[in-house]
C-alpha cells in the first residue's frame, strides 16, 4: 500500500477535521501520520485507492455524484477497512451515515473531493 497515499488521506482528514469540528478535535484526529495506528494508515492508503479506482472505473463520471455521495462513499469505504481490522467495533466506529456526526460527514466528502482534484479533469 502507498504510504504516499495513506499520507493525502490522512492529511485531508486532518484539514476537514480542523475546518469542520465543533470546538476541540481529540488528539487522535489530528495525529501526525507518524503517530497514527498501522492499522489506520493501511486503511488511509485503502481508502484513498478505493476513490481513485471509483474515479477511474467510471471514466470520472463519479465527479458528478453529489456532495453527500462521495462523502457516503468514503464512510462504507472506511467502515470496511474497520470491520477488516476490529472483530468487534464499537457501534459508533461503523455507524450508517445518517448517524454520523455532521462534521465527519463534511470530513468524508472533502476528503473525496481532495482525492479527486489531484486526478486529471473527466475526459483527459
Amino acid at each position: 500500500m502507498s504510504d504516499e497515499a495513506g499520507r493525502i488521506f490522512r492529511n485531508a482528514w486532518i484539514a476537514g477535521v480542523k475546518r469542520h469540528y465543533p470546538g476541540e478535535p481529540k488528539p487522535g484526529y489530528v495525529a501526525a501520520w507518524e503517530d497514527t495506528p498501522d492499522w489506520e494508515r493501511a486503511s488511509a492508503s485503502a481508502v484513498h485507492r478505493h476513490v481513485i479506482e471509483l474515479l477511474q472505473a467510471s471514466d470520472g463520471a463519479a465527479r458528478l455524484l453529489t456532495r453527500e455521495q462521495k462523502g457516503q462513499y468514503v464512510a462504507v469505504c472506511w467502515v470496511a477497512q474497520i470491520y477488516r481490522h476490529f472483530r468487534d467495533p464499537k457501534p459508533a466506529y461503523v455507524a450508517p451515515w445518517n448517524q454520523m456526526p455532521r462534521w465527519q460527514q463534511e470530513t468524508d466528502a472533502d476528503i473525496f473531493e481532495h482525492i479527486e482534484s489531484m486526478l486529471p479533469p473527466r475526459g483527459n
